[in-house]
């Protein structure tokens, strides 16, 4: 069936196949058409321009978006979607005074979350997950990434990608998939981190590939957790298994390991509400992308991503949720592209750019999602009628969401 976006007030984020990222003071730029249409076809964007250049076509679903604006869908390539339970009770710890440390060092955090899940059967793991994937598509992603590592044993670490593949074929969301065995230290390996190691690269990883049940290889690489010899060690034997990595890191300190990313080749590094001067340096003239998470900062209240300094040392940024139970128990990305503003001093075009199409790019998708573009399939949000882009981050606690579309076709 052909659809038909008629009026529409402005259509954002309009670009070239050959443009993957955008990166320095180029994301300042966001290319839009005013008084716009777009055609979807068998749920790829067909043709759009102006409303004056419409051809003569048979539509079988006209959309009349006088008053709205038309963007690409979010691009979240940083979550944790998949999980068991809840940690309101740590929560409500933190607010009476523990640090994120002192939970994790009682049992809380990460390996409170394995010990439910391991607990969970997978039939279960996924009626828990269904509710916050039909949400978070509701909210505007069309594309998401999804981590294991809330799981720590082999079975648990298969049963959530499992899960999660099992999301990419019963929904029309985007899903790319990564492998976290070395999320955490099991308690049961307190003092024997060399037997856990041992356990993530020569049974959990031969068996995540032999299902093919991971695109990406992930590591925790942050003190009191895995060291920049552990995260090296993990990164080489993904490689064998042709996992390209991205790596959690300068969550808490800046030691290296941004710079160990970038040697690897890994597609993205995500956190850094730590940075120095050697991380740009490192990051300057590589492939790799940042990954802003700045719901999770607001969560824990911990420093933000240095966005200015990123971008205007000349490289890209991309925006994502890290949606998991414990940090940021949310996958809203619209509150994402506003707490980038607020806090992060970005401006609206940068953290759309870094929402879309660089998100886009920290996940692999570059060619099917990701901007307004010929042949890529229609990921799009209309919004409700508002005065102008820059009113979607200023209105933060409004939902300005009329409508959803993913793989060309409307959300119920």
């Amino acid at each position: 069936m052909t659809t038909l976006i008629t009026n529409i007030k402005e259509l954002l984020q309009v670009r070239d196949i050959s443009i993957t990222r955008v990166s320095g003071k180029d994301m300042k730029h966001l290319p839009t058409i005013k008084n716009a249409f777009i055609i979807i076809e068998n749920g790829v964007i067909a043709n759009f321009g102006e409303m004056k250049d419409l051809p003569n076509i048979k539509a079988g679903n006209v959309i009349d978006a006088k008053g709205k604006t038309v963007l690409p869908s979010w691009c979240d390539s940083h979550t944790h979607i998949v999980y068991a339970g809840n940690r309101e009770q740590e929560f409500v710890d933190r607010i009476n005074g523990l640090s994120y440390e002192e939970i994790a060092n009682r049992g809380g955090g990460i390996l409170n979350s394995a010990k439910t899940l391991q607990a969970t059967p997978e039939d279960d793991l996924y009626n828990q997950t269904v509710p916050r994937i039909k949400e978070v598509m509701k909210l505007g992603t069309g594309a998401i990434e999804i981590k294991s590592g809330y799981g720590l044993t082999t079975e648990a670490e298969l049963k959530m990608l499992r899960v999660a593949k099992r999301i990419e074929k019963a929904f029309p969301i985007l899903v790319k998939t990564t492998f976290l065995g070395a999320h955490a230290l099991p308690m049961e390996y307190k003092n024997r981190k060399e037997d856990y190691l041992n356990l993530v690269i020569n049974n959990m990883l031969p068996k995540v590939a032999e299902e093919n049940l991971a695109d990406y290889i992930d590591v925790f690489c942050e003190k009191g957790y895995f060291s920049l010899k552990d995260t090296e060690r993990i990164l080489i034997a993904g490689k064998t298994y042709n996992l390209i990595p991205k790596i959690h890191v300068n969550q808490f300190n800046a030691f290296g390991g941004i710079a160990l990313g970038v040697k690897y080749n890994a597609l993205s590094v995500d956190h850094l509400e730590e940075l120095n001067q050697e991380d740009i340096i490192a990051l300057q003239d590589s492939n790799t992308i940042p990954v802003a998470l700045p719901s999770c900062s607001y969560f824990l209240s911990i420093p933000y991503t240095p966005a200015r300094q990123l971008i205007d040392a000349g490289l890209p940024l991309a925006l994502a949720t890290d949606y998991n139970p414990g940090s940021t128990p949310s996958g809203n990305m619209n509150f994402v592209v506003s707490t980038a503003c607020i806090k992060m001093e970005m401006t609206p075009e940068e953290a759309i750019n870094a929402a879309t199409i660089n998100g886009a790019y920290a996940m692999g998708l570059s060619q099917k999602c990701g901007s307004i573009t010929k042949g890529k399939i229609a990921n799009l949000i209309i919004t409700k009628a508002i005065p102008s882009y820059g009113f979607l981050p200023y209105a933060f606690g409004d939902n300005h969401i009329d409508t959803v579309i993913i793989n060309g076709e409307v959300l119920a």
